[in-house]
């Protein structure tokens, strides 16, 4: 009998329908294509056991001159540097209040009432207590002097927090804490967080859950918004911004114990712009480049960002903001677009995108500075984080589909477009970030998708933009970097810091949710009924466990006789790589493969595994009409 071999084109295409898509593959997760073949993605593993706080949606890394290796991790919560296996705390100080704050509990309640006039703080924010003396009872000096992160704020003069104790257990309050803690008491207040859901505009629900009044509207503002942080190096110090909020400045030669400051406190500051959406330092020419900023009036800064305008430091200087004859620091305002989304560094240049365009900033020298030309309209960013540069060039996605920059926009003819664009929640699209993965001459982009209902990341869609092919998946991850720095990139989800194409398991377990499913194909043109007889795959195990008859994944036959119809599965076989051939049986005009690899945790045969598709061969033979 005849055996029949199936070549697949490379790439996910989801453009038309199953049917029309025939010789081709129709869906996947957590693979790859690779030389026109599919294969399983790399595993990955935690960094570290240690876990951070919040939601990390910014990672940036660079290299002191020392030769140290540093990691920044900014969350909705906190802003982290890693050194070596170690988070530290660099979260900056907003207020400090001396001597200024005052407790009342409660006789069996662990919640503690502070009353510090005028704290500014909100629902969620950090407060670093000391020089408190105990209430009376169980409520000692050792309990309230720590970090706390405040529960609720009732006033403007008030907040409250949960009694602990040094190992973090809740500590309850007796009838002997009677007292307010001392007249000493100081109170260390960090910036204040933001949330992990982007909020669209003002009103009824765009605060947190649980403050106001019912019915009440709120206000946007940088504490109730969608907390995106950028970073970049200032040669072996950290810049840093959150969005809407102030830029900050980490010096390396404080030691990881020192926090981030406002530039505007550095030695020598002039007129340092007090908000902005993103930073950014210029390549050799060394500007530090805020996009976002808020104007100079009057000689002073106003303090109310202008989301079109562009405000840069003099060279080589992260304190002199005022432009002068004899500097090069000075800003300059866009003009097409409502606001400034996002921007990156490229070669040569830095790229800035509007929400309806893209222009290109070039130093140039004084007294110019810096030109800006616009490039292209109507090529806008879906949001701040979703460009990468690549060698290629500068991909990004739009809210009409993906685009590169290389001298000139071209759009990216994409197969997997309207699958992406019509289960996009575009009412979170800010969170979509792109990345590179450039062992595999990869770009990615991470989206939420409405369809998984978490309004959080958990799709991907990949680019091979040297073979021109697409894949797509679920993968949850809210930031990733590059290897560069790193031996292997990094991502995070979860609260964890995860080493990723690393291995072939998911942090230890086998990976779930690991397929590719073919396009539907023709049986013998689909004129007659087909039989089909035997499988003869041709699949390449790898990976450590390479033992015999240990690596394990599923080859599935789906059919149907009409495109209209339900696939139905005929066939679930194991492959191993002892398995030479499946019999089979199966009738049908057209069929769809499908190979999965999924947990099987009672022989263990899917740890370790990884796999690459050749081609595959089925015995077929005519069966009549019907």
């Amino acid at each position: 009998m005849p055996l029949a071999k199936f070549q697949f084109k490379a790439g996910i295409d989801k453009e038309g329908t199953s049917y029309t898509n025939a010789g081709g593959w129709f869906d996947s997760s957590l693979i790859r294509f690779r030389k026109n073949f599919v294969e399983k993605i790399g595993g990955w593993s935690k960094n570290q056991a240690t876990s951070f706080l919040g939601t990390c949606r910014n990672l940036f890394a660079w290299i002191a001159l020392d030769g140290t290796k540093f990691l920044f991790l900014g969350t909705h919560l906190k802003s982290y540097v890693q050194e070596g296996n170690v988070f530290y705390d660099i979260t900056p100080i907003r207020a400090i209040t001396t001597d200024g704050i005052v407790f009342a509990a409660t006789n069996g309640s662990s919640t503690i009432t502070a009353t510090d006039s005028s704290h500014g703080a909100v629902k969620n924010d950090f407060v670093t207590i000391s020089g408190a003396a105990t209430l009376g009872g169980t409520i000692t000096a050792g309990v309230l002097n720590q970090e706390y992160q405040i529960d609720t704020t009732p006033t403007a003069n008030t907040y409250t927090f949960t009694a602990k104790n040094t190992s973090g257990a809740t500590v309850t309050a007796n009838g002997s804490d009677s007292g307010n803690g001392g007249s000493g008491v100081d109170g260390a207040y960090q910036l204040n967080v933001g949330i992990d859901k982007y909020v669209s505009s003002s009103g009824w629900g765009a605060g947190l859950w649980g403050e106001g009044t019912f019915g009440a509207s709120t206000a946007l503002s940088f504490t109730n918004q969608l907390r995106l942080w950028s970073s970049d190096n200032f040669g072996e110090d950290l810049i840093m911004n959150p969005r809407f909020g102030g830029i900050f400045y980490w010096d390396k030669s404080g030691g990881t114990s020192a926090r981030a400051v406002n530039i505007t406190s550095l030695s020598g500051a002039n007129l340092a712009p007090t908000v902005g959406m993103q930073v950014i330092v210029s390549d050799t020419d060394r500007h530090v480049i805020v996009l976002g900023s808020d104007p100079i009036v009057g000689g002073a800064r106003t303090g109310t960002l202008d989301p079109m305008l562009v405000s840069f430091s003099d060279q080589e200087s992260i304190a002199e903001w005022q432009p002068q004859t004899t500097n090069t620091a000075g800003s300059v305002r866009l003009s097409s677009g409502s606001e400034i989304v996002g921007g990156i560094r490229s070669r040569q240049e830095t790229l800035i995108w509007t929400d309806t365009s893209l222009y290109s900033m070039q130093f140039v020298g004084p007294p110019l500075t810096f030109a800006v030309n616009l490039i292209n309209q109507g090529v806008g960013m879906i949001g701040p984080n979703a460009c990468i540069n690549s060698p290629n060039g500068v991909f990004w996605m739009s809210q009409d589909g993906f685009y590169l920059y290389n001298g000139s926009v071209q759009r990216v003819a994409c197969s997997v477009l309207s699958y992406v664009q019509e289960d996009l929640d575009i009412g979170q699209a800010y969170k979509a970030f792109a990345i590179l993965n450039k062992e595999f001459n990869e770009v990615w982009w991470f989206y939420p998708a409405k369809s998984d209902e978490t309004e959080e990341i958990s799709r991907y869609v990949i680019y091979n933009y040297s073979e021109g092919t697409w894949s797509i998946g679920s993968l949850v991850r809210t930031a990733w970097i590059d290897e560069d720095v790193f031996e292997r990139p990094v991502a995070t989800a979860s609260n964890f810091l995860y080493n990723q194409e690393s291995g072939e398991d998911d942090d230890g377990s086998p990976m779930n949710n690991v397929f590719v499913e073919s396009s539907d194909f023709d049986l013998d043109e689909g004129n007659d009924m087909t039989f089909i007889r035997r499988i003869i795959p041709d699949i390449k195990f790898y990976g450590s466990n390479t033992s015999s008859g240990g690596p394990i994944i599923n080859m599935l036959l789906k059919t149907r006789n009409f495109p209209s119809e339900s696939l139905s599965t005929n066939v679930t076989k194991d492959i191993s790589n002892n398995t030479d051939q499946l019999f089979v049986r199966a009738r049908a005009r057209q069929a769809v493969i499908r190979l999965q690899s999924d947990d099987d945790a009672a022989s263990g045969n899917r740890l370790g595994v990884q796999w690459r598709l050749g081609y595959t061969r089925l015995e077929l033979q005519p069966d009549g009409r019907r």
